[in-house]
């Protein structure tokens, strides 16, 4: 499957926010790391208009 540019800007966007999520989990509190979590994830639904949780399935979670 071939990508557009902007497809894969976004794809690498997220994979780089993913990571760093993945950092910041190891020295953060759990508590942090939530907030952080919810803020991100708002941030996706009002740049993309996609709900992040219903998009991971069932829990909200991925």
């Amino acid at each position: 499957m071939l990508l557009s540019a902007s497809e894969e800007d976004v794809l690498a966007a997220a994979e780089a926010l993913g990571e760093e999520l993945a950092a910041m989990e190891s020295d953060a509190s759990p508590a942090e790391f939530q907030t952080v979590l919810l803020q991100c994830n708002e941030a996706i639904n009002e740049e993309t208009g996609v709900q992040y949780g219903d998009a991971c399935g069932a829990g909200g979670s991925c």
